[in-house]
């Protein structure tokens, strides 16, 4: 392992240990999804679509959580640039590309434990069954397809003050979790605003999870889609990087 990496790697756990220190996040970052899916298949109709309801459900509230989680590493950004964190950051040896690379590796590990924790629920409270390779396939595609939102969150937490900050993120959580369709399939929403949810990054990211779940791999448009708004996010984020730098 490089000097570099090392250095990146105590960065990470650093991260990672202030934030499951977290109580909060402990609490509403991973288990809202887990609450929201025991209620939404206590009273969903189990007949509805291909699948069972407690399956689509489950693809929900793991995409809703882990978009919850990687929202929430841009407002612990907001929160280390209020407290100071950021400037004493600049006196280790990290350099500025190496304190982003590592809080975003930290956003995506927030990620696995609210995916983890949805899909286990479901098989102990309604005993899903998939294959072993669809619950790693599942799992890994939600993980590194909330590489978006982790981005999106990272530039709200480097261009707003934290207030800001947390209440866009919460706005961008809710807003993409209900036109994506995580809630509540899009097949119920009118066809106007159906067609427009086809193209949100929240309905693509859970389009890898229903693929999935169906027992193929995920579409060639999905894919493309949500690089699409990787790519987009990825430059909103550097953007904010810059003009944080030019602040401080």
């Amino acid at each position: 392992m490089s000097a570099g990496t090392a250095v990146v790697s105590r960065y990470v756990g650093l991260e990672l240990r202030r934030t499951f220190r977290d109580l909060g996040f402990v609490i509403f970052g991973i288990g809202t999804p887990v609450l929201m899916y025991s209620i939404f298949t206590s009273v969903g109709d189990q007949d509805q679509a291909a699948g069972g309801w407690d399956v689509l459900a489950m693809v929900g509230m793991a995409s809703y959580g882990a978009l919850g989680a990687a929202l929430t590493a841009g407002s612990a950004v907001a929160e280390d640039k209020a407290n100071g964190w950021l400037r004493q950051l600049r006196v280790t040896p990290l350099t500025p590309a190496q304190v982003v690379a590592g809080r975003t590796l930290t956003g995506s590990l927030m990620v696995l434990p609210a995916v983890m924790a949805v899909l286990l629920t479901a098989r102990l409270l309604n005993g899903v069954d998939l294959a072993l390779w669809q619950w790693l396939a599942l799992t890994g595609l939600l993980w590194l397809g909330s590489l978006p939102f982790t981005m999106l969150g990272i530039a709200n937490g480097y261009l707003l003050s934290q207030q800001a900050a947390n209440v866009t993120n919460v706005t961008c959580n809710l807003a993409l979790a209900l036109i994506g369709g995580l809630w509540f399939p899009l097949t119920e929403f009118p066809s106007g605003l159906a067609a427009v949810g086809e193209w949100t990054p929240g309905y693509l990211f859970a389009r890898l999870g229903h693929d999935t779940v169906a027992g193929h791999a995920p579409g060639l448009v999905t894919v493309a889609g949500l690089a699409a708004w990787l790519l987009l996010f990825g430059a909103y984020a550097a953007h904010g990087y810059r003009r944080a730098g030019r602040r401080a």
